[in-house]
């Protein structure tokens, strides 16, 4: 039963794959749930300057989005996260390919991966400060970090993984090496790569909010922090809300894309 199940779940693209219309109508009830459970505690049980109700939040965030406040920090906050997403995807796919198929290159580099993967972001904080200044370069770096290990580390796992039979009967056809990294590593380890990724971008939209603790002027986490300042929990949670949304409308997206482009590397998994 459990193989069969495994089947019919590749058989529709792995972990990729579009979720049924069942699974959409329980979670939207869920929601709703959630919200009315939200406005009955926020009314009744807590004081509401503290955790304000769910219609007030959602006022408050309609006026943002009609002034345009909350398109500007959207839009400086995305601009972060992407260019340290891109950066730390760039950097960590061919370092893990590298550690992954040199061993060489583990040994050497493993012991500060392992070491620095568990050291959190946050705790860079000043010492990006102190190297970088206060400007954009500081934030960026820290979305880098948070990035790098993640991609890194799966795309390492995904090459030491392979199935050795798989390369010996590679072997057998006299693929060369390229021809061998291109035909069977690469195809093999791209559902590692495109989790990893998956992942560290969500890591990303969380680590926006304590890069944008340096200097920042504009950016939900400034929006969030700012706001926290002034007691103005109607402006805090509503930049919350706002990350959060934008975070599965991003992995949404990623997970089309894959399903559109990039599906056939899942068929086997």
């Amino acid at each position: 039963m459990v193989a069969r199940a495994a089947r019919s779940v590749a058989a529709r693209g792995g972990p990729w794959h579009a979720v049924p219309t069942d699974a959409i109508v329980f979670g939207t009830l869920s929601v709703v749930g959630f919200v009315l459970l939200w406005q009955v505690a926020s009314t009744f049980w807590v004081v509401s300057m503290l955790f304000p109700p769910p219609l007030k939040t959602l006022a408050t965030w309609w006026e943002m989005v009609q002034d345009g406040s909350i398109l500007y920090h959207v839009r400086v906050s995305l601009v972060r996260i992407a260019v340290g997403f891109a950066i730390g995807t760039v950097v960590g796919v061919p370092v893990g390919l590298a550690m992954g198929l040199f061993t060489p290159v583990l040994v050497a580099l493993e012991p500060y991966v392992q070491f620095l993967r568990f050291v959190p972001p946050i705790a860079w904080l000043i010492p990006a400060i102190l190297w970088f200044g206060i400007g954009e370069i500081s934030k960026t770096f820290l979305i880098v970090y948070t990035t790098i290990f993640l991609v890194l580390v799966n795309t390492m796992a995904g090459v030491r993984t392979i199935p050795r039979n798989q390369i010996r009967a590679a072997r057998t056809f006299g693929l060369s090496r390229w021809q061998m990294f291109a035909w069977v590593t690469l195809p093999a380890i791209m559902p590692r790569i495109f989790t990893g990724m998956r992942i560290a971008m969500g890591n990303s939209f969380a680590a926006v909010v304590g890069a944008e603790l340096i200097a920042a002027e504009a950016g939900l986490g400034y929006l969030i922090t700012e706001s926290a300042t002034w007691m103005a929990s109607d402006r805090m949670f509503s930049g919350m809300l706002t990350l959060g949304l934008l975070g599965i409308l991003a992995d949404v997206s990623f997970r089309a894309g894959i399903r559109r482009y990039a599906a056939r590397y899942f068929m086997t998994q």
